[in-house]
């Protein structure tokens, strides 16, 4: 019963959602069962380069007519389903593996940028600044003698030109017992011998009632992830993966280097805007563009250990901040690394099933050819490649409330989205509020996330995503409650730092999971529209990251409590999502023509 009922809810989801592939007669055909999913023209094995017999053209123009599937077997059944491009160039070989290697190194300038501010916003140790006359004595005594017990505020009208570095405490008490208004301090002194350097802090004054531009320095940045988010996804099939790729990454690295030279905080909070703007461009547009590389199974691959280079940046970053301690020189070196990556424009080709659809067949070919040589690969002597016919309605986000099985995983991803990105992000940006060495912390907390991905990749293969999905969120929320149990015991920080690099671990194998979960789960011809929407809620989310480390003012436990409430409730919220297996079972559920309907619409390509 229940798989009928899911098998339901998939006809629902993909009766007027099929692949714009087909053309209306060829999509009629497929319903009934008449042809495959892709049409080619002829077998797509390597043949010799000799001249076909007569015999051998009759046999490839029986072979481009549209075949039944065999016997017994629906085509919706095969997990690993390819295509046209896949079957010439090969589906996975060593021209992919280079391709999707370059592409993922595109992440670590946007791993750098996002997780910079744990260090070039770090808090410093701060107090009025002492007046010429007194710049020997003591911190603590010059706070106790200026009144200026919260850093913020000094005693009013002293003569500090009647005083010396030698005035006993006891003297200088005398002179200051007769003032009685306490004023705001105009400037400061910072620490210097506390292995932060200098900061936003410390070069333009953000402390007291400006220590909150900290939070907006880093929000604007989110902010512009969050729009980013919205609409690289359109961009980036209008005019193209690559173009999109490398348009983004030479406008990261300009606004990336131009931070280096400026010395405007309003300037500053602009170009970090723009810089959040094009890097998720860029982390989008080459993850698509990897995935187009490849296809069945190894979508899944693809998309997953393009995440790799992830942790190896975090501790690549996390050992230029221990070396440059200075927050100018940081963005020097995280901004140059993008000029290298420009020039692999000469190397990364676009997408060709991209091209395909645009109709730009000659382009196509070029790649194919170059592809299927590096492969080792002989291609058929002629094979033809058809453009699909492209409709012209387009969906939009009510698409995604359409039927109940759109409307619940819709609603379940926006708050796992949600969810995902508050934990993910709200462990690494607050790396320096929980205690101990921010260098450190920051290091392991990448170390870790190198085997929660490889596990991750593992286990996916064998238990299926939901379930490893919903376990890594309850697995982290408890990583977080058991910090939340020792937070504020110094005498056991390191048992703290081990739970919370055990709740990075699990949310980092989550983080791996969702996207290509939430991929699956949507029917082709809406998956663009239903991830740029959980890219909203994910941007939501980034938004207040910046903003959470204040509840540790409020109380101590207030910010791991909040993490591991909302990782609880992510995995609470995974139970009511469809596993990806009832894809395949759709159609085996009932033996009418409706459930392979439901199963053929739902089938991802």
């Amino acid at each position: 019963m229940a798989k009928r009922l899911e098998s339901h809810e998939e006809e629902e989801a993909g009766g007027d959602l099929e692949l714009p592939l087909l053309s209306q007669q060829e999509r009629s055909q497929r319903r009934s069962g008449t042809i495959p999913v892709c049409i080619m023209h002829n077998t797509g094995k390597p043949t010799t380069a000799s001249p076909p017999t007569a015999q051998q053209q009759q046999q490839q123009q029986q072979q481009a007519r549209p075949q039944s599937p065999s016997p017994g077997r629906n085509p919706a059944e095969d997990e690993d389903e390819t295509d046209v491009i896949g079957d010439l160039m090969g589906h996975y070989g060593k021209w992919q593996l280079l391709m999707t290697v370059l592409l993922s190194l595109f992440q670590v300038p946007n791993t750098f940028h996002i997780s910079s501010s744990v260090y070039q916003a770090a808090n410093k140790d701060f107090w009025c600044q002492r007046p010429l006359e007194l710049q020997q004595m003591p911190v603590d005594e010059w706070r106790n003698l200026s009144g200026s017990n919260d850093n913020c505020h000094r005693w009013e009208g002293i003569g500090w030109s009647s005083l010396a570095n030698d005035t006993t405490l006891q003297e200088a008490a005398e002179v200051v017992a007769s003032v009685g208004n306490l004023v705001a301090c105009e400037s400061w002194e910072y620490e210097t011998h506390d292995n932060v350097g200098n900061t936003w802090t410390s070069e333009w004054d953000l402390v007291c009632d400006k220590e909150h531009l900290k939070n907006v320095a880093e929000m604007f940045f989110l902010l512009g992830v969050a729009t980013g988010g919205i609409i690289s996804g359109y961009l980036s099939d209008k005019f193209g993966r690559k173009t999109m790729l490398f348009i983004s990454a030479i406008l990261q690295t300009i606004f990336g280097l131009c931070l280096y030279f400026c010395s405007s905080f309003e300037l500053y909070l602009t170009l970090r805007a723009l810089l959040g703007l094009v890097s998720v461009s860029v982390t989008y547009s080459a993850l698509i563009l990897a995935i187009e590389y490849v296809d069945g199974k190894w979508r899944t691959i693809a998309g997953m250990y393009n995440l790799f280079p992830l942790p190896i940046s975090y501790m690549i970053i996390s050992g230029l901040a221990y070396l440059t301690q200075d927050y100018q020189a940081l963005q020097l070196c995280i901004g140059l690394p993008g000029i290298f990556l420009c020039f692999l424009w000469f190397v990364v080709p676009e997408s060709p099933r991209w091209l395909l659809v645009k109709g730009r067949v000659d382009e196509v070919r070029r790649i194919i050819e170059a592809a299927a040589k590096f492969n080792g690969r002989q291609l058929p002597v002629d094979y033809q490649l058809t453009p699909p016919t492209q409709e012209s309605s387009s969906q939009n986000i009510t698409h995604l409330f359409r039927s109940s099985y759109l409307r619940r995983i819709t609603i379940c991803f926006l708050c796992i989205w949600f969810t995902m990105n508050l934990v993910y992000y709200g462990i690494i940006l607050n790396m320096s509020s929980f205690g101990g060495n921010v260098y450190l912390n920051s290091a392991l907390a990448g170390l870790v996330e190198i085997p929660a991905i490889a596990v991750a990749m593992y286990i996916i293969t064998k238990v299926g995503k939901k379930w490893l999905f919903c376990a890594t969120l309850f697995c982290a929320g408890v990583a977080c409650f058991c910090a939340t149990i020792t937070e504020g015991r110094e005498d056991i920080l390191w048992l703290k730092i081990t739970f919370l690099m055990m709740g990075k671990f699990t949310i980092s194998a989550g983080n791996t999971i969702m996207p290509v979960y939430t991929a699956e789960l949507y029917p082709t011809a809406i998956r663009n529209v239903g991830v740029g929407a959980c890219n909203v809620a994910a941007g939501l989310a980034l938004i207040l990251t910046p903003y959470i480390s204040l509840l540790n003012k409020i109380e101590g436990h207030l910010l791991m409590a909040l993490l591991t409430a909302w990782s609880i409730f992510g995995g609470f919220v995974v139970l009511f999502l469809p596993a990806t297996a009832v894809r395949r079972n759709a159609a085996n559920s009932g033996s009418g023509g409706g459930n392979q309907n439901a199963a053929s619409a739902a089938k991802q390509v």
